[in-house]
């Protein structure tokens, strides 16, 4: 059973281990990433030797970002902290052991590391990257800044979201205050795409389901259609968040084909649902407002199960 760290006991670990290796999640979104580089660069200052797993699905986007931290081959890790990681299914391709200490942001954390930090309060773990690194190093440096700023604003669609508090804000200001360079990074990451992206969102626009008088929206993605508009991974960041956008909806379903031909799902509810409640019936888990499960089953197939199960928890109130 794992055990519950505070933050402080959370430093304290870091301060007392050196050689530490740092994994992100499976599809590594712009949290994950940029909280894991900020939190290896701070323990660097410190004089301690930390990389990050060289996650083979980095993006082209957030490479630049993170290739510098990036694990030699030869390097022996004596303790391994997961960032933004709240169940071993999300581990990333290529990785296999124990994890000696979590640090999360998910309220469904399974506690699969040996200690765990959870801040389910947090709406990224950029956030507590930005105070735990307070606590081991200093104020955060400018790449830091630049690093957590990524973080913050990518897992609140530019501060959109409902989990955006006013502590998220205060964090912001705090990056910004650092150095971070807020009009670039934003332009970068929010306001710049590929012709494949526009033509993806058209597909989601276009093709998405509607049911139960509108309150409850689906797109399924297989990997035929997105092989057909020409997409990579780079043209696929937040693409949950858009069948949301909808006037009405109270949940919204992306549904995305693996290479298995099994369904990566991902939620986005409104106070109406209970987003992680539902993912949990399908092994998965988040937030309440955002959250996400693996169904062993083709799209089509995922997306009926989801509109059942969705369907019962407009209907019983979850």
């Amino acid at each position: 059973m794992t055990k519950n760290l505070t933050l402080e006991d959370t430093a304290a670990r870091l301060r007392g281990r050196d050689n530490i290796l740092i994994i992100t999640h499976i599809r590594p979104d712009g949290d994950t990433l940029g909280s894991a580089a900020a939190l290896c660069s701070a323990l660097r200052r410190l004089g301690k030797r930390a990389y990050l797993y060289k996650n083979p699905g980095v993006t082209d986007l957030y490479l630049p970002f993170v290739e510098k931290f990036f694990a030699p081959a030869d390097f022996s890790a004596e303790f391994i902290v997961s960032v933004d990681t709240a169940s071993t299914n999300l581990f990333p391709e290529g990785f296999s052991g124990g994890v000696d200490l979590a640090i999360d942001h998910h309220p469904s954390n399974s506690g699969f590391a040996a200690e765990t930090y959870v801040d389910g309060a947090s709406a990224a773990c950029g956030e507590i990257i930005l105070e735990l690194v307070g606590l081991l190093a200093g104020p955060v440096s400018k790449e830091e800044a630049d690093l957590l700023f990524v973080a913050v604003s990518t897992d609140t669609g530019c501060f959109q979201y409902s989990n955006v508090t006013a502590r998220t804000h205060l964090a912001a200001a705090e990056l910004i205050e650092r150095g971070a360079d807020s009009a670039r990074l934003t332009k970068l990451l929010f306001r710049t795409c590929s012709r494949e992206r526009l033509a993806l969102e058209g597909y989601i626009y276009s093709n998405m389901a509607s049911y139960h008088g509108g309150k409850i929206n689906i797109i399924t993605l297989t990997n035929a259609a997105l092989a057909a508009l020409g997409v990579t991974e780079d043209d696929m960041e937040d693409i949950a968040a858009l069948p949301g956008r909808l006037r009405g909806g109270a949940a919204s379903v992306t549904i995305r084909e693996n290479r298995d031909g099994t369904s990566k799902v991902s939620l986005r509810t409104t106070e109406e649902v209970n987003a992680s409640r539902v993912c949990a019936k399908f092994g998965g888990g988040g937030h309440a407002a955002a959250a996400g499960a693996t169904i062993k089953r083709p799209p089509r197939e995922a997306a009926e199960l989801m509109r059942q199960a969705l369907e019962e928890a407009l209907v019983g109130g979850e």
